[in-house]
């Protein structure tokens, strides 16, 4: 393990270490000594069943949790350690893409896309008109800002959600769950998306999800969460061959899944 003061802080880096987080007074461990590097421009997907703190281990890193023991290293600071004003400015390091899109649905696609520039900067109008434009045309959306997000389908929310979440130009892009419960085209349309801004912008990307197509097909790199612990860390070749028997039964029953969907 790299000692903190050689931590890099380098642009996009994170690192956790040894992360430990219980609740219900200590009755309820969910991270058990957590260690994952994620590397600086790639994208990693974390994958495991419900409960097996996906979720949790997003929100260490947000810095919306704090570990009861351990290191959560964002760009050289310890995201523990950080309170007011420098951990709300820590947090400016992030896009986030929720499950739901999150869009506010009294504003248009351009006032959406563009509240983070209103909230966070001092640009003028014609310099945030030019950043939502470019960021949105990079997501496929080259025109219809005028539109309310009622009158949008689940993959251009997706979009638009994805539009504000770059709008900053953030180092670090999170995913939370971003294909679960959509059709299987607007599934797909997401993972192009995915794809589009690892290959467009280069960010270090964070997928937590239930998905193994997915992650099989986009990810640089796969860890698996379960009951606390990463029991496996490498690549999506091979995560194919992990002897895990959690592994295992998660590939299983993506397999009857397929197959069952083949046979109707």
């Amino acid at each position: 393990m790299v000692e903190a003061s050689t931590l890099s802080s380098r642009k996009g880096t994170i690192r956790l270490e040894n992360v430990f987080k219980s609740f219900r007074g200590g009755r309820d461990q969910v991270l058990k000594g957590v260690n994952l590097d994620f590397p600086a421009g790639k994208l990693t997907y974390i994958l495991g069943s419900s409960g097996a703190g996906k979720s949790v281990t997003l929100k260490h890193i947000l810095g919306l949790l704090r570990p009861d023991s351990g290191s959560v290293w964002v760009e050289g600071k310890d995201m523990a350690t950080l309170t007011g004003k420098e951990l709300s400015q820590q947090r400016l390091h992030f896009g986030m893409l929720f499950q739901n899109a999150a869009l506010f649905d009294d504003m248009t696609i351009f006032e959406n896309v563009a509240f983070p520039l209103r909230e966070h900067t001092k640009m003028t109008e014609q310099e945030i008109s030019d950043e939502v434009k470019r960021a949105l045309s990079v997501l496929g959306m080259p025109e219809g800002y005028d539109k309310f997000p009622n009158e949008l389908s689940g993959g251009m929310k997706k979009r638009v959600a994805l539009a504000r979440a770059i709008i900053r130009h953030p180092a670090i892009l999170l995913y939370d769950e971003p294909t679960t419960g959509l059709d299987p085209v607007t599934r797909t349309t997401v993972d192009e998306l995915i794809e589009t801004l690892k290959r467009e912008l280069g960010l270090t990307s964070i997928v937590i999800s239930h998905d193994i197509p997915s992650a099989l097909l986009l990810a640089d790199q796969i860890a698996f969460l379960h009951k606390g612990e990463i029991v496996f860390w490498g690549t999506p070749k091979e995560f194919r061959k992990a002897e895990h028997p959690a592994i295992q039964a998660f590939l299983k029953a993506e397999q009857r899944t397929v197959d069952a969907l083949t046979a109707t």
